[in-house]
């Protein structure tokens, strides 16, 4: 089997991260213990041993755009693991999900989330699309200590580590995303930028990131507006963004909210370079009223986007290839951004072949160790990071004729 070429700077960053965890684990495992509501190891269900996870996404209500389709990666992923089901220890445990639909609001995803944990038992939980979600779950995967891999984007979400230790998310970090962007725009010769950012969390992390990578560059910031929440007429930002003439704007919001700023620029005159962040890619936003306000645009992205998907010989690319082909039969369309719950379900999995049990605290401890190639791209977990994707994953595609095309 082939091994696929990686740039030394990323072996030299993976062996340090893992590394750092060889001394830690052995001690998060001597002290891990079986929590309140989980089921023991070794101990079959009514229907045979499983690893069950609680799932909550946003299915319908603000953030579903992103939110079914990791449902749909979900479904695909689960019956791939139980062909022969998930060893763990002497038990081959079948993979068990429970899916609950936060309809985008943070109160009702925290509540499902301490239902699942202590009535369900649930052995971890993934999922949310949104950073507010997320966060309301983040509170209470911590506090009852079961092992969270999040969907959503947002810096904060693993940060700081100290209270996030059951946390993990596998989205790019704002960081990365901001400074590939900054670096396009430099490179086309672009000398002052506008930002429309949505509102909320994941807006907030843009803000931050954006300023910071085009400074270093040395692109000028022309102005920050703010999008309207959800669903709001984003007319007026829209203007405001472009009023001082720049020369290209910068999108940071997920679907639909991107698609909907990108037709109020576009009515707003705007012609210029267009530049989108990674949660922006959805079929939402290229499709229907939004395909031609968005027609050339750009965004960072991992490389499950587009083309790179279908080409390779690595195992990898291989699982990644059957994937969207399987995808594409059943839903008729693709989605850079569905990938991220497949891996979150492999990830989880993977943590209990490779603890022998699905004790939460050893979940959390494992899922801490793993360097791996997903869907998305690379993952590099450590005791010091638990935001996993690595930015040289990442990379630079343009929509051409309704595809996202990579050019760098």
């Amino acid at each position: 089997m082939a091994t696929p070429a990686i740039d030394s700077s990323v072996l030299t960053r993976r062996g340090v991260l893992t590394a750092a965890t060889s001394s830690l684990l052995l001690s998060a495992c001597g002290q891990a213990e079986t929590q309140d509501g989980a089921e023991p190891d070794g101990t079959a269900s009514p229907g045979g041993p499983e690893l069950l996870i609680g799932v909550s996404l946003e299915l319908t209500g603000r953030g579903a755009a992103l939110g079914v389709l990791q449902e749909r990666a979900l479904q695909i992923t689960m019956e791939d693991l139980n062909v022969d089901r998930v060893q763990v220890g002497n038990l081959r445990r079948s993979v068990r999900l429970l899916v609950r639909d936060n309809r985008g609001e943070p109160r009702l995803a925290a509540q499902q989330a301490t239902e699942l944990i202590r009535k369900d038992g649930v052995h971890a939980l993934l999922g949310t699309t949104l950073t507010e979600t997320a966060m309301a779950v983040v509170g209470v995967a911590q506090r009852l200590q079961t092992p969270f891999v999040s969907l959503a984007p947002g810096d904060g979400i693993v940060l700081p580590l100290a209270q996030r230790t059951f946390i993990y998310k596998l989205t790019p970090d704002a960081v990365d995303v901001a400074r590939r962007l900054a670096q396009l725009a430099r490179s086309q010769g672009l000398e002052r930028v506008a930002l429309l950012a949505a509102d909320g969390l994941h807006g907030d992390s843009g803000v931050r990131a954006v300023a910071a990578a085009l400074r270093a560059v040395g692109v000028e910031l022309d102005r920050t507006v703010r999008l309207p929440r959800t669903g709001a007429d984003s007319t007026t930002a829209a203007r405001q963004a472009v009023a001082g003439g720049p020369d290209g704007v910068v999108v940071w919001a997920a679907a639909p909210d991107s698609g909907s700023a990108a037709r109020a620029l576009r009515r707003a005159r705007w012609r210029g370079p267009l530049f989108f962040d990674s949660a922006a890619v959805a079929e939402e936003t290229v499709q229907g009223s939004n395909a031609a306000a968005v027609e050339g645009s750009y965004t960072v992205h991992p490389t499950c986007l587009a083309g790179s998907t279908l080409t390779g010989t690595t195992t990898a690319a291989l699982a990644r290839r059957d994937f969207v082909f399987r995808y594409i039969q059943q839903h008729g369309g693709f989605s850079g951004f569905a990938p991220y719950a497949s891996d979150a379900l492999q990830l989880i999995a993977d943590a209990a072949r490779l603890a022998s049990s699905v004790d939460r605290g050893r979940l959390r401890a494992y899922l801490q160790t793993q360097v791996t190639e997903g869907m998305a791209g690379w993952y590099a977990f450590a005791p010091i990071r638990h935001g996993g994707m690595e930015r040289n994953s990442l990379g630079v595609y343009q929509l051409i004729q309704g595809s996202w095309t990579r050019v760098s």
